[in-house]
C-alpha cells in the first residue's frame, strides 16, 4: 500500500464528496478466490473462455456451453463476499449519490448487499430465454443441461454478455450518467484493458472527478489516477471508510 498521506487524502476526498462512483473488476473477486476465467485460469477441457463464451458456440453446441457454465456456477457458489465487497455495499448509505459499476458476473456484490449497481457484463445467476427474452434468477447448482423457459418453453442461456455482443444500452447510459456526475471515482481491481469499461475512468476524469485506483499492479488507468493505493482490494477498500 502507498503511504498514509495518500490514504488520508483519499479519505478526505470521500468525506467531502456528494457523488461517488465505484468501478470494479476481477481483482476484487480474486480476493474471494474467484478465478479470472481468462488465460490458464479459463482453460476447461482444453477450451478457452473465448471459444465458449460466444453466441456462435452456443448456437453450435448449447450443451457444451452449459456444461462449462455449470462448472463455473458450481465453483462460484462456494465463494463469499470479502471485506471489499462489504465496504462497497456500505457506501450506498454514506453518500447522497452512489453508483457501482462492476465487470464481474459472479453476483458477489449483490450477495454483499449492493443494490445501486450496473452489472455491465451480466450475472451468472440469471438466465435469459432465447425465444421470449425473459430474464429470471436461477440459483440451481447444477442447472439442467438444456434448461427451458418456464413461460414459453424456449431454450435458456446464461444472462452474460458474450464476446461479440454489445452491452445493454440501459447499463451504458446509467454508468455514463454516474461517471459524469462523480466527485470521486474509485477504480478497483480492473485491468483497464476491456472496453468499454476501460474508458470509464477517462469519462469521470473529464467530468472533474478525483480518480482513485486500487490495484496490485499498474494499469492503463494509472496515468489517469489522482491517487494510487497499491495492494489487495480486501485490505484497502475497508480502510477508505475509517475516520
Amino acid at each position: 500500500m502507498e503511504t498514509g498521506s495518500t490514504l488520508g487524502l483519499v479519505r478526505h476526498k470521500l468525506s467531502t464528496a456528494r457523488s461517488v462512483t465505484v468501478l470494479t473488476g476481477a481483482g476484487i473477486s480474486a480476493d474471494s478466490g474467484v478465478p479470472t476465467f481468462r488465460g490458464a485460469d479459463g482453460l476447461w477441457r482444453h477450451y478457452r473462455a473465448e471459444d465458449l463464451a460466444t453466441p456462435e458456440a452456443f448456437a453450435r453446441d448449447p450443451r457444451l456451453v452449459w456444461e462449462w457454465y455449470n462448472w463455473r456456477r458450481e465453483l462460484i457458489a462456494t465463494k463469499r463476499p470479502n471485506p471489499a465487497h462489504e465496504a462497497v455495499a456500505s457506501m450506498e448509505q454514506r453518500f447522497k449519490q452512489f453508483w457501482l459499476i462492476t465487470q464481474n458476473v459472479d453476483g458477489l456484490h449483490r450477495d454483499a448487499g449492493s443494490r445501486q449497481l450496473s452489472e455491465i457484463h451480466g450475472n451468472i445467476w440469471k438466465v435469459r430465454c432465447t425465444r421470449c427474452r425473459e430474464i429470471v434468477d436461477n440459483r440451481e447448482v447444477p442447472i439442467a443441461m438444456l434448461p427451458l423457459c418456464g413461460s414459453c418453453g424456449g431454450l435458456l442461456r446464461p444472462h452474460i454478455v458474450w464476446f461479440g455482443e454489445s452491452l445493454a444500452e440501459e447499463d451504458l447510459d446509467r454508468s455514463a450518467a454516474a461517471l459524469q456526475s462523480s466527485d470521486v471515482c474509485l477504480i478497483v481491481g480492473t485491468s483497464g484493458l476491456v472496453y468499454p469499461a476501460a474508458g470509464f475512468g477517462a469519462i469521470a476524469k473529464q467530468a472533474g472527478a478525483f480518480i482513485v485506483e486500487i490495484n496490485l499492479d499498474a494499469t492503463p488507468h494509472s496515468n489517469l489516477a489522482d491517487a494510487t493505493l497499491q495492494g489487495r482490494a480486501r485490505d484497502i477498500v475497508p480502510l477508505l471508510l475509517e475516520a
